[in-house]
């Protein structure tokens, strides 16, 4: 069984937008916070947006302004709102536990990675 579930993901025009879901088992979701991870072909994945249990939220650079993360608890579901969407955005996105240690966000070890969503953006 999977500790994460992502869906949502799909083709859009420059400019446009999309909704990720990241589901996630009761205990998994309860415990920890999660963050929004991508991986474009021959890059490393990163973190894209990270949402700790008490809703504190922390973003890459290169999506402020344009991404927004939160969480539905009763559902036990993140979500990452994308507007803006650019060719760049262009990746599989991943979601996984995680949060923040002594400023940096640091990622779970032990909860497996899921299949991940494509995104692509292009015209």
């Amino acid at each position: 069984q999977e500790d994460f579930v992502e869906s949502g993901g799909g083709l859009v025009p420059p400019g446009g937008s999309l909704i990720l879901s990241c589901k996630a088992s009761g205990s998994t979701f309860s415990r920890n916070g999660v963050g929004w991870y991508r991986q474009a072909p021959g890059n490393q994945r990163e973190l894209v947006a990270g949402i700790t249990r008490d809703g504190a939220t922390t973003y890459a650079d290169s999506v402020k302004g344009r991404f927004t993360i939160s969480r539905n608890t009763a559902k036990n579901t993140v979500y990452l709102q994308m507007n803006t969407l650019k060719p760049e955005d262009t990746a599989v996105y991943y979601c996984n536990a995680g949060g923040p240690v002594g400023g940096h966000w640091v990622t779970s070890s032990i909860h497996s990675w899921g299949q991940g969503t494509q995104v692509t953006v292009s015209s």
